[in-house]
């Protein structure tokens, strides 16, 4: 008896070892921490919430395929709460306390602004996945949205063209903050450029979470059709750089008040197939967006993003799972991700300056079908660019696109003295194959 007793023991402590086994190898893999920083509260959650769900996504992915270099991916997730002083506190708190290899966040220019000194001064390494007003280029950065270039012009081009509707009076309304104003900037001498009289421009904006602009839109219908406010005759278009939850009530007060795209068209560089979610798109039909992805184009590399996020947001019981949307900031996050992956594997290293070369020429087909490029020298990805116009069920249906992907200018030659700045960051390690 004595002795079975000793064999069942040996038998079930064989069992046991071999259950165990599994997750006691898991729990020994190599990982790398990697930063997810993006407002989860406040007025920029509307945007930022699903771009932190995006890298989740992806780093899930990375791991199921074996992590990168055998290193599985241990995402650190904080909420700077759409405060901007915090920001720069959770970047610190990333880079020194988590230790972490690379982070993916921000949105808002004066968000990346804040945290920019704190990469630099750590040697951290920031994948910044919005497009902005471009006039920086910091070798700790690399910007994965678009630049002036790929999407204000471009937008603003068409929309002069006969195709576009030949407009000539133009309201440039945005968010208080330097990326509306920067890039207002830009679009006011570029304007000028093309003949256009101060008198037709008209400049507006509010400050972040600005709800009531029943006044707002009332003015801009006066603008379009008071002929003594502005020299030339024609169409006024409006170009909205509104950010964060704003996007909400303004576009319902054009609703509310019959602003139609064929009367007064807008153009939005912030509102995508997530901001218009919660919007009854129906009475904005035709008003337009510019980005370089739409969730409605029609590509086998697009419909694998959408169904991978279906199933993700089902899986996780996201918000708003039960109707999936994906839109241009999670497919240039989802992009970052990717290259990031394959710079490390390129380096053999997480060491930040040996990424950040191999960086330099990494190309991936993006969701949209598209490959992209991350530039050999200026850290801005070559970029398509799509205008799609507002449909009835919130998607957009692509009017006008490019015939291939633009690089990015990052120093805008429409603003003075841009001619003589360098198209490489200063301080940049250049390794030798």
């Amino acid at each position: 008896m004595k002795r079975r007793s000793i064999f069942k023991a040996i038998a079930l402590a064989a069992t046991l070892a071999t259950i165990g086994a599994a997750p006691q190898a898991w729990a020994q893999q190599k990982t790398v921490k990697v930063g997810v920083l993006h407002s989860l509260s406040g007025t920029m959650a509307i945007s930022e919430t699903v771009l932190k769900d995006t890298a989740l996504m992806a780093f899930e992915e990375i791991n199921a395929k074996g992590g990168v270099m055998g290193y599985k991916i241990e995402p650190v997730v904080v909420d700077p709460a759409s405060n901007w002083p915090l920001f720069a506190e959770k970047a610190r708190q990333l880079l020194t306390q988590d230790k972490v290899a690379a982070v993916f966040g921000c949105w808002t220019s004066v968000s990346r602004k804040s945290v920019l000194p704190v990469f630099e001064e750590l040697n951290g390494l920031l994948f910044y996945p919005v497009q902005y007003e471009g006039e920086e280029l910091s070798k700790n950065v690399f910007y994965t949205g678009a630049a002036p270039n790929q999407q204000a012009i471009p937008a603003v081009e068409y929309l002069m063209s006969s195709e576009g509707g030949g407009a000539k009076r133009w309201v440039l309304l945005g968010t208080d903050y330097v990326y509306p104003r920067t890039t207002n900037k830009i679009l006011r001498a570029f304007l000028k450029s093309k003949g256009v009289d101060d008198k037709d421009i008209d400049e507006k904006y509010t400050p972040f979470g600005h709800s009531d602009y029943q006044t707002i839109v009332a003015d801009i219908k006066k603008f379009s059709a008071d002929i003594k406010k502005f020299s030339a005759g024609g169409k006024t278009a409006v170009v909205s750089t509104i950010n964060g939850d704003s996007n909400v009530p303004f576009y319902k007060e054009l609703g509310n008040q019959g602003l139609k795209a064929t009367d007064v068209p807008v153009v939005a560089f912030s509102v995508g197939e997530e901001e218009l979610r919660g919007v009854d798109t129906k009475p904005l039909v035709g008003h337009l967006a510019a980005w370089n992805y739409f969730m409605s184009i029609k590509a086998p590399a697009n419909e694998g993003f959408k169904k991978q996020w279906a199933s993700y947001a089902k899986a996780k019981k996201l918000a708003g799972a039960d109707k999936p949307l994906t839109n241009d900031p999670m497919e240039a996050t989802y992009i970052g991700i990717h290259m990031w992956k394959q710079a490390v594997e390129k380096a053999k290293s997480f060491d930040t300056d040996k990424v950040i070369a191999a960086m330099a020429g990494q190309t991936f087909t993006a969701p949209s079908g598209i490959t992209s490029k991350m530039d050999e020298k200026n850290h801005h990805l070559h970029k398509a660019v799509f205008i799609g116009e507002v449909q009835a069920n919130g998607q957009f249906n692509v009017v006008w696109k490019t015939k291939g992907p633009v690089k990015a200018e990052p120093w805008s030659p429409f603003i003075a003295g841009n001619d003589k700045k360098k198209d490489e960051p200063d301080g940049k390690t250049i390794i030798t194959k």
